[in-house]
């Protein structure tokens, strides 16, 4: 009798668990400000701050710094990431590189099954502006993730999970930048509009406008952050 198949897969541990959970909780308060950027973060005032050991959080921390939320200090440790229109313009410019090619090869490959997605996303974003009003300008996170849902939405059939990682994980190191905009909106019929029109481009498999006006919504964060610097834009 042949022996039974082995898995690589294995059940995460309490350690992996707890890192993870680390990670989860110091992104979490250095998105919403709660960590400011540059601030340290020691160690000791970690474990006393979440009550996780200290070992996970360094692991927790590791994470953080793939994903450029956090960075590293040499032997003395971790720092939140500084925030600066450098720093955004370098965002956007990866974001816009992999978001466009994303979207053509989306829109090459999509189906009625993301058509709908797209659709859906998009009616969730407007069902909660008409539901809570002016507060999605405050850039809460619960908005943020219906935010986050429509554009990973238009990406979601090119077929890279390489490309989807990398829209994630780029988003959200802008979310802080992000926050900022947020309240420069003027209402939420204007915030829907602009994503509606984005969305129709897409539907229509017009690859050239899809692509062109994305570029345009991904660059008009530094407009509304950084106005005095004029010029390049994210």
């Amino acid at each position: 009798m042949p022996a039974p198949e082995r898995t690589l897969e294995r059940p995460p541990t309490e350690a992996g668990t707890l890192s993870e959970r680390a990670a989860s909780l110091i992104e979490q308060d250095i998105l919403a400000g709660d960590l400011a950027p540059g601030s340290r973060l020691g160690i000791v005032d970690l474990v006393h701050r979440y009550e996780i050991g200290a070992t996970p959080l360094r692991e927790g921390l590791s994470r953080l710094m793939s994903r450029g939320l956090i960075v590293g200090i040499g032997q003395r440790g971790f720092r939140v990431a500084e925030v600066s229109r450098e720093d955004l313009a370098d965002i956007t410019c990866m974001r816009t590189a992999v978001e466009i090619e994303a979207v053509r090869l989306a829109i090459l490959h999509g189906d009625v099954a993301w058509e709908a997605g797209i659709i859906s996303a998009l009616h969730q974003m407007r069902r909660h502006i008409e539901r809570t009003g002016n507060e999605f300008r405050e850039g809460a996170a619960d908005f943020d993730r219906l935010h986050k849902g429509f554009h990973t939405a238009l990406l979601a059939a090119c077929g890279s999970q390489r490309m989807l990682a990398a829209h994630s994980d780029l988003y959200d190191q802008a979310y802080r930048y992000r926050r900022v905009m947020m309240g420069a909106i003027d209402s939420g019929e204007g915030f829907i509009r602009s994503h509606q029109t984005l969305a129709d481009h897409v539907l229509a498999r017009d690859v050239p406008a899809a692509q062109k006006m994305l570029a345009a919504h991904l660059h008009s964060t530094i407009d509304f952050v950084y106005p005095q610097a004029g010029g390049e834009q994210s």
